[in-house]
């Protein structure tokens, strides 16, 4: 067998690209949601419905009976099974935008699946068949690999840590990345990431922010504060209250890419965050930037907030060629994650 070696000239496209299908893995871990599981496999059905009227929904599901239960509750969403195909892998959880292998295009538009380490954030201890994910896929789509290494050491790296335009700028955070706390690259610096970027998604400028918002347990993913929505514009989350943890830390992020964007190159929305949201006394990352555009459609998370209709107007002005359609997040949100974090797009 030949050895595959890593190709120039790759490229990562943008999320609104055109879609072959939506990865997903059905919930199962109910420690994710602690006393609200029950209500988190109907949330995913409604998702799946959505996209599926439109698109092939891949669904990663743990065995046969599994998939025997998400199949009643999906026949009761009436959901269009021609665009439904289960995949028995197992999986330790459902954030498949962060444990499933990142697609990019070769120079000739050919999909390669980019393998980055998966070590559950750097907090948790269960991650081994999340990170396993990969033998799975590569089998089923037949497509070739790759493993980033540095210093001969795989890299970890998670699809909600970062966001593309498709056209060779990337966003992230400092604080995701670079800090010592869940720390998931030792010895890494924004020089090293950099040249990541370059090889394996065709990156030639990181625009870099400070920090994530308070409640994500993933300490900074870049997917619940900013986010590209086509090349030259970026939704921004920013707070209007002054109390709020996440003011000053929305206030710098802003800050940061007004100085980044002194060439005017990038048009900056600011969508506003939802009042503070808590389960069972614990703050939850609550925001309208985890959503997740489709071939069609964009889906909005909401929280049954006084905000929610508001940021349906921004999106809906912004996203004239696609259908906005809000899924009310506030038990998703229990298990830290929204609709961004549990999909994975596959470009045609």
């Amino acid at each position: 067998m030949t050895k595959f070696s890593i190709p120039e000239d790759l490229r990562m496209p943008a999320e609104w690209e055109k879609q072959k299908s939506t990865w997903i893995a059905w919930p199962h871990n109910k420690k994710d949601w602690p006393n609200k599981f029950d209500l988190i496999p109907e949330v995913f059905a409604k998702i799946v419905f959505h996209i599926s009227k439109n698109q092939m929904v891949n669904i990663l599901i743990q065995n046969d009976l599994l998939k025997k239960k998400a199949t009643l509750i999906l026949r009761n969403f009436k959901v269009n099974f021609s665009n439904i195909k289960f995949t028995l892998c197992q999986t330790d959880r459902a954030w498949l935008r962060d444990s499933f292998p990142i697609f990019v295009k070769d120079s000739k538009k050919k999909n390669i699946l980019i393998n980055w380490n998966f070590n559950s954030w750097a907090k948790y201890n269960n991650f081994r068949k999340d990170n396993n994910i990969i033998t799975k896929i590569k089998k089923i789509l037949n497509l070739n690999s790759i493993s980033p290494k540095f210093n001969k050491k795989k890299v970890v790296l998670e699809g909600g840590a970062i966001d593309v335009n498709g056209k060779g700028v990337l966003i992230t955070t400092e604080e995701c990345l670079l800090s010592k706390v869940q720390q998931r690259n030792p010895g890494l610096n924004k020089n090293d990431y950099e040249k990541l970027f370059f090889n394996y998604f065709g990156i030639k400028k990181v625009l870099w922010l400070k920090k994530g918002i308070i409640g994500d347990d993933t300490h900074g993913h870049i997917d619940d504060l900013a986010r590209f929505v086509s090349e030259n514009k970026i939704f921004l989350a920013y707070e209007k209250n002054k109390k709020d943890e996440n003011y000053k830390i929305l206030i710098n992020n802003f800050k940061i890419i007004k100085k980044l964007n002194k060439s005017k190159k990038f048009k900056i929305i600011r969508i506003p965050m939802p009042e503070a949201k808590y389960i069972e006394g614990t703050r939850v990352p609550a925001t309208y930037l985890n959503f997740y555009i489709a071939n069609k459609i964009v889906l909005l998370p909401t929280f049954k907030d006084k905000n929610d209709k508001y940021v349906l107007k921004i999106f809906k002005k912004h996203f004239k060629n696609r259908k906005i359609i809000p899924i009310d997040c506030s038990n998703l949100i229990w298990g830290f994650g929204a609709i961004h974090c549990m999909t994975q797009q596959e470009p045609k």
